[in-house]
């Protein structure tokens, strides 16, 4: 019987000394058996170092052994396949699917729905806890779907992105719909967290490697926006549509439309932010430095709560959305963002792109709001924290860009030429 016993990894490897001996032993429970294995070790640190090394091996053969089948330590050995993926495609075509090693994809995607949602609860966006779930049944469960957990590795991630460059076909062209950057980062971030609770409960041993592959620094590019100019044609071309809209049935969602359009561009919301605007979230005040009427916005977004003092242009159109829908301290300002309607007035601007190709969103308002302030000499440090960013973000995808933000007189700085030898000898000479 032993009379010290250790507890290592969680409690899946004994370390213990049997009464009557100097060497200290190891055992764990793994592929259905118990393993032992003297340490040879009469120091305890020793033992447990000696413990660790050997049960890393033996995690490393079960895994061998249900993935492809080799010898265990001590014990029978299994059946070897020499071709595992003719074997799949033979039990395909059998009609026998191939049965899963191990917990699935699905079994995890389950474990983590339900932990991030009791998790999170109250701390993170509604809206965002929910898009792990769509994210999930949408995208992941159908290609990853009953695919065992250890099966899941790096170049099974890079299938995974290649298969949504093709899996959504526009409707109207017919050509691959491709998810934009951020889509598919979303999505590969959803992935990481499914394997990390798998890992949590100790279904797989690590998570395998998930960066994407050939990718270098890429180019700093700017977001899109409006020029001055361009903005100008925006707002223009709103407020006819709110004055002759397409059909009269139409004019109070083109009018809102035409006030969302100048709220945004004088306040600098998210898309997302404006959405959930409330009533009770805008106060009209007077500014303190500047003496002028603007509003005082509690903003509810992706960053928590946070503040917004607006230009005075956004006053004029939050009044007349308030008197249109005769809203209520509870009620939203603007509601749904009208992706359809920006679309659609883009387009007939031929504004959709800019010139280096980057499309055109409702969250391009915002992205204008940023680069006017700055155009007009804003302090960067006061901008970010009005648009609840940073001062980081603000230099790296939006000043870079505007010509305004390069000092010419400090540019062009010239060092002073040297005087001739004879015109220093005239200047060198006394006045008679």
């Amino acid at each position: 019987m032993p009379v010290e016993s250790h507890l290592l990894m969680d409690g899946a490897l004994h370390v213990y000394r049997r009464e009557g001996s100097r060497f200290w032993q190891c055992a764990t429970y793994l592929g259905s058996r118990n393993q032992r294995q003297t340490t040879k070790e009469v120091s305890l640190a020793a033992a447990k170092d000696f413990a660790r090394d050997w049960y890393m091996e033996r995690c490393v053969e079960d895994r061998q052994r249900r993935r492809a089948g080799v010898r265990l330590a001590g014990g029978p050995v299994q059946p070897q396949i020499a071709d595992p993926d003719a074997q799949i495609e033979r039990s395909i075509k059998s009609g026998r699917p191939r049965t899963p090693t191990g917990p699935s994809f699905e079994d995890a995607a389950t474990a983590f729905t339900n932990e991030f949602e009791v998790i999170t609860l109250g701390e993170r966006n509604v809206g965002y806890v929910k898009s792990k779930s769509d994210i999930i049944r949408v995208h992941l469960l159908p290609f990853f779907g009953e695919t065992a957990l250890a099966d899941i590795n790096a170049g099974k991630v890079q299938e995974y992105r290649l298969h949504r460059q093709s899996s959504r076909v526009d409707a109207k062209t017919g050509k691959p719909k491709r998810p934009a950057r951020a889509t598919l980062h979303h999505e590969i971030v959803t992935l990481r967290q499914v394997l990390k609770t798998a890992n949590r409960k100790g279904w797989i041993p690590a998570i395998p490697d998930m960066s994407a592959p050939y990718k270098t620094s890429g180019k700093l590019e700017h977001r899109a926006w409006f020029s001055p100019e361009e903005y100008k044609m925006l707002y223009e071309a709103t407020r006819g549509r709110a004055k002759n809209p397409p059909k009269p049935r139409w004019r109070e969602v083109c009018e809102t439309f035409y006030d969302y359009v100048l709220f945004m561009g004088n306040t600098g919301l998210r898309p997302d932010e404006a959405s959930r605007l409330e009533l009770r979230d805008v106060k009209i005040v007077d500014g303190e430095s500047t003496g002028e009427r603007i509003l005082e916005i509690e903003v509810r977004g992706k960053r928590g709560v946070g503040f917004c003092k607006s230009m005075p242009g956004a006053i004029l159109p939050f009044e007349r959305v308030r008197k249109r829908k005769q809203l209520k301290p509870t009620d939203r300002v603007f509601g749904k963002s009208p992706r359809e309607l920006m679309n659609t007035v883009l387009d007939e601007l031929n504004l959709k792109f800019d010139r280096d190709g980057h499309i055109r969103t409702c969250y391009s308002l915002r992205h204008t709001y940023i680069c006017l302030r700055l155009l007009e000499g804003a302090d960067i440090y006061q901008v970010a924290k009005n648009c609840r960013t940073s001062v980081e973000m603000i230099e790296k995808y939006y000043g870079r860009h505007l010509k305004n933000n390069i000092d010419a007189s400090a540019v062009n700085v010239r060092k002073a030429r040297p005087m001739p030898v004879s015109a220093r000898k005239k200047a060198a000479k006394p006045v008679k």
